[in-house]
């Protein structure tokens, strides 16, 4: 037989690598693996802008007022300690030393009720919610009792006792603050005598009145007004601690300890209420020195902010493996059933169309509403990929169909990212359907006979 009506070895291989299913099939799977390389670079595309919107958040903080704790008030009186300091070498020649501690308590009532006013600041494309808050702050202390702590009453310095007030930025401080005690005016003053309790904030001196009036009920009261931004926590130090905030934020988030006893969102606002008592937290009424648990003790609430437009890009990015899959199948089952050679180079084509999907949506989102986005982007892709499909199908009913499909896979894509306690749930459902769709349209397609059939 002559060689041209001869195959070679290498023909003949060409021609079958050309026709088998399975090596298309194999080369489709190393086309998706290779368009993941584009995805995860879009994934740190997504998060890279989402750092960038960070900064702009850490910057309108910096200037506005930071995430904000309020921590007081606490009533510091400080004592002198007497301690042995041995001479070098010695154990029986040694000196007295004195200091001076604070010994702290808290007070047996704690009320405060505020409002936070919340405002949209811009830094360049960046939105930051920030807020303005007031509040009005009242209690009582009972007169401080050495006798539990074991400190002797001559060792007391009672006209030194001070009230402290912490807050996490004392810049964003907007008033003068007065503490009425007693029924008496007093001036804060920055800085504070201790760092036992409170790491940053304001303090008073307070008149005591030595051991008279021993365990009378001291009152006091003040206005705060201040600015933040993301959030307001509270620790509550009181025996009995109350806390009400209202704000016209829609979307709160209660974080913390203790979650609110009444709460009410709408859409107007929101409004909550906190009661907590002392047996609820981990340290005393009355100490020496510093105690523990303090800090893990705040709670409060966070403005949040109901997935931005980074969180449903990175969302939406998590099903692109699949997304990339589902298309590719689609042209997969078209060139079986109707005979049409598809390049892989073409499948790289229609891969790429979809990756530039999600730089199309990021960009956009961060100028306007992200579905107004989603909408521009995914109608952008697809038509380019229709438009492409329609030259390689020459066919209007399949065309139509590709396009349809691509329609309702967008519209399911959308609906989960904007879904957040049940995307999880519905992602799955969906797949499950997609996959029983597959099987049930494949299921009477012979692949042995299509293989032989293309090999004839």
């Amino acid at each position: 037989m002559s060689d041209n009506n001869q195959m070679s070895f290498f023909e003949r291989a060409s021609v079958w690598i050309k026709q088998s299913i399975s090596i298309r099939l194999f080369t489709m799977g190393i086309l998706i693996l290779l368009l993941l390389i584009p995805v995860s670079m879009i994934e740190s595309l997504i998060r890279e802008r989402e750092e960038r919107q960070t900064e702009a958040i850490q910057e309108v903080s910096a200037i506005w007022g930071g995430e904000q704790t309020i921590k007081g008030l606490v009533l510091s009186v400080p004592y002198k300690t007497h301690t042995k300091v041995y001479e070098a070498g010695s154990n029986e020649k040694y000196k007295i030393e004195e200091s001076i501690a604070y010994a702290h308590f808290l007070p047996e009532a704690l009320k405060m009720e505020g409002e936070l006013n919340p405002e949209q600041r811009y830094r360049g494309i960046y939105e930051v919610i920030v807020y303005h808050s007031s509040w009005q702050v009242s209690g009582y202390f009972t007169k401080p009792n050495f006798e539990d702590l074991s400190v002797p009453d001559a060792n007391i310095l009672w006209d030194d006792a001070v009230v402290s007030l912490g807050l996490s930025d004392l810049r964003s401080i907007q008033n003068n603050i007065t503490l009425m005690w007693n029924k008496q005016s007093c001036f804060f003053n920055p800085g504070l005598p201790s760092n036992d309790v409170i790491g940053n904030g304001i303090s008073v001196p307070v008149k005591l009145n030595g051991k008279d009036s021993l365990g009378a009920n001291i009152p006091f009261s003040l206005a705060l007004n201040f600015n933040g931004s993301t959030s307001i926590n509270f620790v509550p130090l009181g025996k009995v601690s109350e806390f009400s905030v209202k704000s016209a934020w829609q979307n709160p988030s209660f974080v913390g300890a203790f979650l609110p006893d009444e709460r009410n969102i709408a859409t107007t606002g929101f409004s909550a209420n906190w009661k907590v008592l002392h047996l609820n937290r981990p340290y005393p009424q009355a100490f020496k020195g510093a105690t523990s648990g303090i800090d893990e003790s705040a709670f409060g609430v966070n403005l949040f902010v109901p997935v931005d437009e980074y969180q449903k890009s990175m969302r939406s990015a998590k099903y692109a493996a699949m997304f990339i899959t589902l298309t590719f199948l689609i042209f997969f089952f078209v060139q079986i059933i109707n005979g049409i050679r598809i390049h892989p180079v073409q499948y790289i084509m229609v891969g790429l169309a979809l990756c530039v999907f999600y730089t199309l949506l990021i960009a956009i989102s961060e100028h306007l509403a992200f579905h107004w986005s989603y909408i521009i982007a995914s109608l952008s892709i697809i038509l380019l990929i229709t438009l492409y499909a329609k030259s390689i199908f020459n066919d209007k009913r399949l065309t139509t169909l590709l396009a349809l499909i691509l329609c309702i896979l967008y519209l399911f894509i959308y609906a989960i990212i904007q879904m957040e306690d049940y995307a999880l749930l519905m992602g799955s459902i969906g797949i499950f359907i997609v996959l029983a769709l597959v099987m049930y349209l494949s299921r009477k397609i012979n692949w042995y006979a299509v293989k032989t059939q293309q090999n004839k």
